[in-house]
């Protein structure tokens, strides 16, 4: 009993003593706590994001026995990844493999007016699904039964937020909902909104049974995205392994019936028809194929960002413990003191790990506040809806526990079991001595501290680079004074929206229009198949985009024509001819392609009839995809389509034309609502996630360089007062201020100086192993590794100037006439 009461009296006495010391030293207190605060808090937003990246689609109780089948297409040289397959895949595999629980289809809907009232609401988060959707996902069902709720035409199930949104109420089954004013829904269930880390978000679920193509035979055809539920145990491999027998078997006959040519022929002409697996945890970061239900996100950032976090709490730890072994020469007397007194080596190295463990516990509070304080900035910043919930707290509360006590033992370790080895007599005589200069460890952590620092300017100077090029790069075209209407086909009728355009385009603000839905900046995308010959040969096949334009397309989009001509409304013949890109025109080998003939055919998969199509002209080639792709080869040929309607606007009083094109659209649609966008802020949108890491790696660059002047601010203090006698005799024999400066910084800046030896080629390696993922990028050149050490030593000067500086004013006679 009083050996357990004179351990808690230890600890308390280890705790007060601790408290006084702290107390004491409160700009060494401070610096410390500060610096290892920020640390903590920028990677704990860090890890807020990649947490949140990482948990898609993981709220799904089965979530490690689902996969989704994807599409592999390969025609002559034109290589396709889709993320859907042919209708009657997901039955078949339910019924031919015993190893499928069962399998869902899911396809996007697209736009749909939903009348509330008076209103019409545009929708965009609409989905058909099979019946099976509730069996393989979790979707809480509140009102309806699973089992029959998406089995008869026409039906819908919809989320919690918009039964409320339209009927004020969740118990909503039997209702009905009004789809376009045409076609009535009658709503069999109402679900919990699916969660936001999910890589398909609907809002509605039609029944698949809606759609008549959902029964269709083909094989040969790909429009849904089809999941599978493994039974437990069930080796996804073994299914994977089984495809290409199944796509003989079912696709075959009509692959024959088609081309001609059997499977096996198809194959041995270099094409290939393949399926394969994927996760459903692995979609979010893993896969950008055609037909995704949502944006991807990219795994490669995650990496970037758990690498900042990583380097920004090293940093943080290196100055805790930096300035934690500079103070521990300081306290050298006191350790000779205490144990001439008695004190035992082991309460000695409880003494310091308690002081440095309370200052992390201080940090960790801190840098609570901190995450909390900014969180809804970063959230901004991230495009993010992060929140700290009682669920996170759950592992957010051990896991800065852990890192307080880690990070608070690694760095007290040092002082405590150093400096509790004293000899006594050596101590108390003065010939110890640990200045600045005789720690190798403090000098090497310093060097790899500013490595870090170093490396991450240079970072985002290319990544600011990188996005700068980006937005100022020859598109192809001119996205600026683009006015885009989105929602055109909503008017439901080809005359009136003819009608819109010629409107608008007769307005005094604007300089052309022109009617489709296929632009740069859209997800509209069209695929064909063109042959050289009319006999179909698919190693003498391009797979194009193929886009639905009218003849003021080019002119209102700023495109340039390198050879022939433009479509002409006055000519009916071109209806059957073509504007290629250059890329097209490099693939198909043409010396001229002017007036050269290709075929096409209206399915790229069955391959029907072909049809002849003249080239009339070479566009130059633009940018319709992300800059991390190259420029594929497209085509486009005249015709209708209501997709939007773009228009140039003249700079002057944008204002007033937007009111005029507002005016015009509602004298044409009045019970619609014009949903409007400027193509620049298109283009933005596309590169969003990109700016967003950009800005974070901007933010959390400049947090890292201010933590690590924290330390060395912290250093340079101490370095003056070890050095406080030495500098007092220079300037007592005529030593100058600029003398004195010189040499309490040389030392720093020599460490810093080897530090951008080490991270210069170490950043390039990195930084042009990610460059590698644009198509079209910058080259990193030798002023981004000269600015970013200049940058380090401009700063590293900075920090210590002002310690060597009051140094080097400093009263002499105060520092010698102690002795």
């Amino acid at each position: 009993m009083n050996h357990g009461l004179n351990e808690v009296i230890m600890i308390r006495n280890y705790i007060k003593s601790a408290y006084r010391s702290l107390k004491k030293n409160t700009g060494f207190t401070a610096i410390n706590i500060m610096g290892l605060a920020l640390g903590l808090a920028a990677c704990l937003l860090i890890v807020f994001y990649v947490i949140d990246e990482l948990s898609y689609d993981r709220y799904n109780e089965k979530a490690g026995r689902i996969y989704r089948v994807n599409e592999d297409l390969k025609l002559g040289e034109n290589k396709l990844q889709y993320a859907v397959c042919m209708a009657p895949l997901a039955q078949t595999l339910k019924n031919d493999f015993p190893e499928v629980e069962n399998a869902v289809r899911l396809k996007k809907a697209g736009s749909i007016h939903i009348k509330k009232g008076t209103e019409k609401i545009r929708e965009d988060y609409i989905g058909f699904a099979d019946p099976s959707v509730f069996d393989v996902f979790t979707l809480p069902v509140l009102f309806g039964d699973v089992k029959t709720a998406l089995v008869e035409p026409n039906s819908i199930v919809l989320t919690e937020s918009m039964a409320k949104k339209y009927f004020g109420k969740t118990d909503v089954v039997g209702e009905s909902l009004l789809f376009d004013d045409r076609e009535t829904m009658k709503v069999t269930g109402v679900i919990k909104d699916i969660p936001q880390q999910s890589h398909f978000r609907f809002d509605f679920l039609v029944s698949m049974s809606s759609l008549a193509d959902s029964r269709s035979p083909e094989w040969l055809r790909s429009e849904y995205n089809t999941y599978v539920l493994f039974r437990k145990g069930a080796d996804p491999k073994k299914l994977e392994a089984a495809f290409p027998q199944l796509l003989r078997k079912y696709s075959g006959g009509q692959m024959q019936s088609e081309l001609k040519k059997s499977y096996d022929e198809f194959e041995k002409g270099g094409s290939y028809f393949r399926l394969n697996l994927i996760p459903l945890t692995d979609i979010h970061l893993h896969s950008k194929m055609i037909g995704e239900l949502s944006a991807a996100g990219t795994v490669e950032y995650i990496y970037i960002l758990s690498g900042i976090a990583l380097f920004i709490l090293i940093i943080a730890c290196i100055n805790f413990m930096n300035l934690s072994t500079a103070r521990s020469s300081n306290r050298a007397r006191e350790v000779g003191v205490r144990k001439v007194l008695g004190s035992a080596r082991k309460n000695l190295i409880a003494q310091f790990l308690t002081e440095s463990i309370l200052v992390t516990f201080a940090a960790t509070l801190i840098a609570m506040a901190i995450v909390v304080l900014v969180l809804p900035g970063f959230n901004v910043l991230a495009g993010k809806e992060l929140s700290i919930s009682l669920q996170s707290l759950k592992w957010i509360v051990p896991m800065l526990l852990m890192v307080a006590l880690v990070v608070g033992a690694l760095a007290g370790s040092y002082p405590a079991f150093f400096l509790s080895a004293f000899q006594p007599v050596s101590v108390l005589k003065g010939s110890l001595s640990a200045g600045f200069k005789s720690s190798r460890l403090r000098s090497f952590l310093v060097v790899f501290q500013f490595s870090i620092s170093i490396f991450l300017i240079i970072g985002t100077l290319v990544v600011y680079q990188q996005l700068n090029y980006i937005q100022t790069k020859n598109l192809g075209y001119n996205r600026n004074q683009v006015l885009v209407i989105n929602n055109s086909f909503e008017i439901g009728n080809g005359d009136k929206v003819k009608l819109l355009k010629q409107q608008i385009a007769a307005l005094p603000g604007i300089e052309n229009a022109t009617m489709s839905g296929y632009l740069p900046t859209s997800q509209w995308r069209n695929m064909g198949i063109y042959y050289k010959d009319a006999v179909p040969d698919q190693s003498r096949a391009i797979f194009p985009q193929v886009w639905r334009v009218d003849a003021d397309y080019i002119k209102t989009l700023g495109m340039q024509l390198v050879q022939g001509r433009n479509f002409s409304k006055d000519m009916p013949t071109d209806t059957a001819s073509l504007i290629i890109n250059e890329a097209a025109a490099k693939f198909l080998g043409f010396k001229n392609p002017v007036n050269q003939t290709l075929y096409h055919s209206k399915d790229y998969q069955t391959h029907g009839e072909v049809s002849p199509y003249k080239i009339i002209g070479v566009v130059k080639d633009f940018h319709f995809n992300s800059m991390r792709e190259t420029i594929a080869p497209m085509m486009m040929v005249l015709g209708e389509d209501w997709g939007r309607v773009s228009a140039r606007v003249s700079t002057a009083n944008i204002n007033n034309t937007l009111d005029q094109v507002k005016k015009v659209w509602s004298g044409i649609s009045p019970d619609i609502k014009i949903d409007y966008s400027f193509m620049d802020a298109e283009f933005d949108a596309i590169y969003r996630s990109e700016q967003q890491i950009g800005q974070i790696f901007i933010v959390f660059t400049s947090l890292a360089i201010i933590i690590a002047c924290l330390g060395l601010f912290g250093l340079a203090a101490y370095a003056a007062e070890q050095r406080t006698k030495e500098i007092g005799i220079r300037k007592v024999l005529g030593a100058s201020v600029s003398t004195i400066v010189n040499l309490l910084s040389k030392d720093f800046l020599k460490l810093v100086l080897l530090a951008i030896l080490i991270s210069s080629p170490i950043a390039w390696y990195s930084m042009h192993r990610w460059l590698q993922n644009y198509a079209y990028r910058i080259n990193i050149g030798w002023w981004v590794f000269a600015a970013a050490g200049i940058a380090g030593i401009v700063v590293a000067l900075l920090t210590i100037s002002f310690q060597s500086i009051k140094a080097a004013l400093a009263n002499p006679v105060k520092s010698l006439r102690s002795e």
